[in-house]
């Protein structure tokens, strides 16, 4: 009952920094104790590098706390599987394009698994969803925010007086110093494809023409079609995506609903590598997949936790070794701290849930992550104090909290589960040492540390 108001508390106090107002707010979603989150998705045409990893990571943070506090939370991120891109690289490649999408599409979800992440609830593909797209754009035409010319629709953003609100930028600057892609169809520079006629790659046919959706319609037509509403709550993704696809999603669904398309926006920051944003057209990447073969996942989740998620992250092998470090120092705490449990016969139990419970408001601070790693590093003091020193009354519930915060981190952690052998062996080996006895202290010793226990 005392968690449970606790936990209320938390609930009360949550405050994000919503890109939208460039400030942070107070967090109340639009139903009382549950929560719908949408966060893009990758393009699948190539593995993902490690820059694409940090959404994946901040954003299942995010909903681990959510959840961890009483929150049921509707999480949903996208798949792209049709764009030029995807196209280009698989006539490149000469192998169909679901295919070839297909390849890439495993490979995000074993880079997930692999990274300790949570399945989204739902994990939409486009190409799922292309007969609520025409329908989506046929409204917008009908509704006069969208245009046809030879084949393709357009959307026309002088319909959306706010147009530019995400990313604080006046529509005379952002013509003349945006991505803004060149069409001798558009009415405005600004004006974007939800429609493109082609006859190359894979194609629908639709009342515009034969082609295939642009990608700036692909996510509002599965938010819509998936929760069913406009606003949700909380919308996340890079701080690349603010202009100009959120920008463009945001005005599609005034255009379509006259409501938001989301009450909270949520950007992480970049990871740069030797100072410069880590980009797959430039060249400089290091794929997620390669990072967690040669590093434990543990260094490179506390290389990201340890800067605010709306920080840069300047990624360098100094870094790396560094969060090796302190990912080796929590995992040897947690194994001497069950050891230690072992052989004075206590069990794991979350007898007083404090520091779980600060590490929760913590994080209700706009998931403040860097600050909790303090608070882990500090338990863990405490944890290697108590070894020392064979006060054991708090070990079993520190420890509990330890590893509930770590779960919450989506950080990974080893329960211990030794057979009685091990535990006769423990027990006799800590006797040994404590009456001197070397030679049966060292035999033991190395018995337990072949089976890596010690």
């Amino acid at each position: 009952r005392w968690t449970y108001f606790r936990k209320a508390r938390i609930m009360r106090e949550i405050k994000f920094y919503n890109s939208l107002s460039d400030k942070k707010e107070v967090f109340i979603p639009n139903k009382v104790d549950e929560v719908t989150m949408y966060v893009c998705g990758p393009t699948v045409y190539n593995h993902l590098h490690i820059g694409n990893c940090r959404p994946l990571i901040v954003f299942d943070v995010l909903v681990r706390f959510l959840r961890k506090i009483g929150y049921k939370v509707n999480y949903i991120s996208n798949i792209t599987d049709v764009d030029d891109k995807i196209i280009n690289a698989s006539i490149s490649a000469g192998i169909e394009e679901k295919e070839f999408t297909q390849l890439y599409i495993d490979s995000y979800f074993e880079l997930r698994k692999s990274l300790n992440v949570l399945v989204p609830d739902y994990t939409p593909k486009v190409t799922e969803y292309i007969p609520q797209i025409i329908d989506f754009v046929s409204e917008l035409v009908k509704k006069e925010n969208a245009y046809v010319v030879n084949g393709e629709v357009f959307f026309d953003i002088s319909k959306i007086k706010s147009y530019g609100e995400l990313s604080k930028i006046n529509i005379n600057d952002l013509i003349s110093g945006s991505r803004v892609e060149e069409n001798i169809n558009k009415k405005n520079p600004l004006d974007f494809l939800l429609w493109k006629s082609t006859e190359k790659g894979i194609k629908w046919k639709s009342p515009f023409s034969e082609g295939r959706p642009g990608w700036h319609t692909e996510c509002v037509v599965m938010i819509n079609s998936i929760a069913q509403q406009f606003p949700i709550d909380i919308h996340g993704g890079g701080f690349d995506l603010k202009f100009p696809h959120h920008e463009n999603e945001i005005a599609q669904a005034k255009a379509y609903s006259n409501q938001p398309l989301a009450n909270y926006w949520l950007h992480n920051g970049f990871i740069n590598l030797d100072n410069e944003k880590m980009s797959k057209s430039l060249g400089n990447f290091t794929l997620g997949k390669d990072i967690v073969k040669q590093y434990p996942l543990n260094a490179f989740k506390l290389v990201l936790l340890e800067a605010s998620y709306r920080a840069p992250v300047n990624y360098s092998s100094e870094l790396m070794q560094s969060a090796l470090k302190e990912a080796n120092k929590i995992a040897t705490t947690l194994k001497k701290g069950q050891l230690e449990l072992y052989v004075n016969d206590l069990e794991l139990e979350l007898k007083d849930d404090t520091y779980l419970q600060k590490a929760l408001e913590i994080l209700a601070d706009d998931l403040n992550t860097p600050n909790v790693i303090t608070l882990i590093f500090e338990l863990i003091k405490k944890i290697n104090t108590n070894i020392t020193n064979k006060e054991l009354n708090s070990l079993s519930s520190d420890l509990a909290n330890l590893i509930q915060i770590l779960d919450v981190l989506g950080l990974t952690y080893d329960i211990l589960n030794l057979v009685q052998d091990d535990i006769l062996n423990l027990k006799a080996w800590q006797k040994a040492r404590e009456e001197k006895n070397y030679v049966e202290a060292d035999r033991l010793r190395q018995l337990l540390a072949n089976k890596n226990l010690i």
